[in-house]
């Protein structure tokens, strides 16, 4: 496997402290590892990479769908673009899982009367707004959780201030999703090519290592899914039954400090 990720910003030709260990890891096991300018692939400059002899994974800082193409043609990624849209937008994903996550309903563009369109088709209850790739929880009633769709201006006020604070970051479109009552701290699986190699705890909690849990009720949804490398984010809803938070693209994923390197490395290993 040859191992793309981020250079240092102030020097360049070492490896992103964030993502030293995985590189120190994959260096260990065997893989060859290269550094990519993450800057100038976000401001959309070209990169060059020279291609390496096993199947190329990124491991770095989220790259919108847009820029994530210069680094797939650069280093030839395992990857596609087209598969990176999916993993990384909720649209390319939630038809495959719909069974398993919360309802959902999407605008194209960030028009506030497309939004409240899409309100109104979810009915009653409570709800969260994000857009295609990131909500804003930290903000939690300010800018993502709507008490009752009901309530139509409350609604456009929280998506209004969702899309203040995205701010140029925002991507695709409005997406409302039903709120669903969790329980617990959330699981990060990690999936390749169908198959969960890993479970380890969120990074947002990783200290709360996740109880075992059998994955296998997903196991054909997400591998008909097709993408070569995502997470599922599952979490306990208060019914007791385990729930599809969000799937991403598993490049741009953040490891948990819990999870040892060296066994991550070696469970995305294609």
């Amino acid at each position: 496997m040859m191992l793309v990720v981020p250079r240092d910003v102030l020097r360049p030709r070492r490896v992103d402290e964030h993502f030293a260990e995985e590189a120190a890891a994959a260096r260990a096991a065997g893989h060859e590892v290269v550094l990519v300018d993450h800057d100038a692939l976000a401001g959309g400059r070209e990169v060059q990479l020279s291609p390496g002899d096993g199947p190329a994974v990124y491991r770095g800082w989220m790259l919108s769908s847009g820029a994530y193409v210069g680094l797939a043609r650069a280093a030839g990624l395992r990857t596609s673009a087209a598969d990176y849209r999916r993993g990384h937008e909720l649209p390319g994903w939630y038809g495959g899982l719909a069974g398993f996550t919360p309802e959902s309903v999407w605008t194209v563009g960030d028009d506030l009367g497309d939004f409240d369109e899409a309100r109104a088709a979810l009915g009653s209850g409570a709800a969260v707004v994000r857009d295609y790739t990131k909500s804003m929880k930290h903000y939690w009633h300010e800018a993502a959780y709507i008490p009752e769709l009901g309530d139509a201006e409350a609604a456009m006020a929280v998506a209004r201030r969702f899309r203040e604070l995205r701010a140029d970051d925002f991507a695709g479109g409005f997406v409302v999703r039903r709120f669903e009552e969790f329980t617990g701290a959330e699981a990060r699986t990690w999936w390749v090519d169908g198959v969960c190699r890993l479970v380890t705890a969120h990074p947002d909690t990783a200290g709360a290592l996740p109880p075992e849990i059998d994955v296998t009720f997903l196991s054909a949804a997400v591998a008909g899914l097709g993408l070569p490398f995502v997470t599922v984010d599952l979490a306990k809803r208060a019914d007791g039954r385990w729930r599809v938070v969000e799937l991403g693209d598993g490049q741009v994923s953040d490891r948990p400090v819990s999870a040892p390197a060296a066994e991550f490395i070696e469970a995305i290993t294609p």
